[in-house]
């Protein structure tokens, strides 16, 4: 719903945030707090400053801006959006929404908000820095003392593999030894993969951008090809996308690698539930949604060491036997490849060590409820209860 011109979205979104302030005196609802979500309501905060003006109503309404992906932030020129928004040129400086001489929304939630989350704490931390910080990191570290990270939750009902219609066969972490496989063998059969339950597949699940890692993928391909394992790729390649991953819109790929290249709700759920493993490679992720899907249906996550990733996935330890899945750190294609064929060795040849980080997987916990009680402690300190 947000392709298509940038200002006619600014416009669309800077009508709704004034429209959400403008109708609390009419319904006579008047909040405690406002949380605020992206660039498309990053004006809430910065006309809470401009209507205090109006009167006692709006004085004192506190608000949290969250930031779900710093890359995208509301970027336009300051006279139109100053014609669209009605704020007076004060609120245009370079320390309030002006940014390298464009308005920019999202910077003018971070400003004016009272407290500033993301979602997850490694990448609250990132942002801070010039590579992450998409240029707004001297404002991150700016607003630090009041910036924190909170992992996004999972929902526990929709994710669940003993309840799961979608799946073939449901499991546990009790019944996962059983029942899981059949999964595999399912899926085998409906993409005309060879029927093997003893080999290992490597599922992936994705948006195709650069952003997640397929040029490491597609650059040590035809070497990953080559090992005992299955692929199955699944993405939407997009418009935008074209570009950026051509080698998944050839013909050929099709042949060798078994992507499918649409997205389906099914087949999501049908691929976590059936791969040994999860390939997440991104060059940065706020938080992530997948690695949790996987650890919730027990396919081990692999992984590059970058928010979200970093905090929800523990790298696997064979001295130590913890971990809930495997790491790399640098964002290099052979370091990826070394990392999926090191769990490839756990895979084939300690079985029962693979096991054990299965269970350890499925016993994670990141459903809402534990993201809702830190999102609650941080209202009650900003309301002052």
């Amino acid at each position: 719903p947000y392709d298509g011109d940038p200002r006619w979205n600014i416009e669309k979104f800077a009508f709704f945030s004034k429209a959400v302030l403008s109708i609390l005196p009419v319904i006579d609802f008047r909040p405690e707090l406002i949380h605020c979500h992206d660039w498309q309501t990053g004006l809430i905060p910065v006309y809470l400053d401009n209507f205090r003006f109006l009167g006692e109503y709006y004085r004192g309404i506190k608000s949290v801006m969250t930031i779900h992906n710093l890359k995208f932030q509301g970027v336009w020129d300051t006279s139109t959006v100053r014609q669209i928004t009605g704020l007076p040129e004060y609120y245009f400086a370079p320390d309030k929404l002006e940014a390298y001489r464009d308005a920019n929304l999202l910077k003018g939630g971070i400003v004016y908000a009272d407290k500033v989350t993301t979602v997850s704490q490694t990448y609250a931390q990132e942002i801070k820095t010039p590579f992450f910080g998409e240029g707004l990191d001297g404002l991150m570290s700016a607003r630090s003392n009041d910036l924190c990270g909170i992992v996004n939750g999972l929902d526990y009902d929709e994710y669940c593999p003993f309840k799961d219609t979608r799946i073939a066969k449901r499991f546990t972490a009790d019944t996962f030894r059983k029942n899981k496989v059949s999964n595999k063998l399912s899926l085998q059969e409906e993409l005309g993969l060879d029927k093997d339950p003893k080999v290992m597949m490597l599922g992936i699940v994705s948006r195709l951008t650069d952003q997640k890692g397929f040029d490491l993928i597609d650059y040590v391909m035809d070497e990953l090809c080559q090992d005992a394992v299955q692929i199955v790729v699944l993405g939407n390649r997009g418009r935008q996308n074209m570009r950026i991953c051509p080698p998944f819109c050839m013909e050929i790929l099709r042949i060798k690698y078994r992507p499918i290249i649409f997205y389906s709700e099914d087949m999501s759920h049908k691929i976590h539930a059936s791969a040994d493993a999860f390939l997440m490679p991104s060059l940065f992720e706020p938080c992530g949604l997948s690695q949790l899907m996987s650890l919730r249906y027990g396919t081990l996550p692999i992984v590059r060491e970058t928010g979200g990733l970093k905090d929800t996935v523990e790298p696997y330890n064979e001295f130590e036997k913890t971990g809930t899945g495997f790491s790399f750190s640098n964002y290099n294609a052979h370091e990826m490849l070394g990392t999926i064929r090191y769990a490839e060795h756990i895979y084939y040849d300690k079985k029962r060590d693979w096991n054990k980080i299965v269970e350890r997987a499925m016993e994670q916990d990141f459903s809402w409820k534990n993201s809702a009680k830190q999102y609650e402690t941080l209202y009650k300190e900003l309301i002052g209860e």
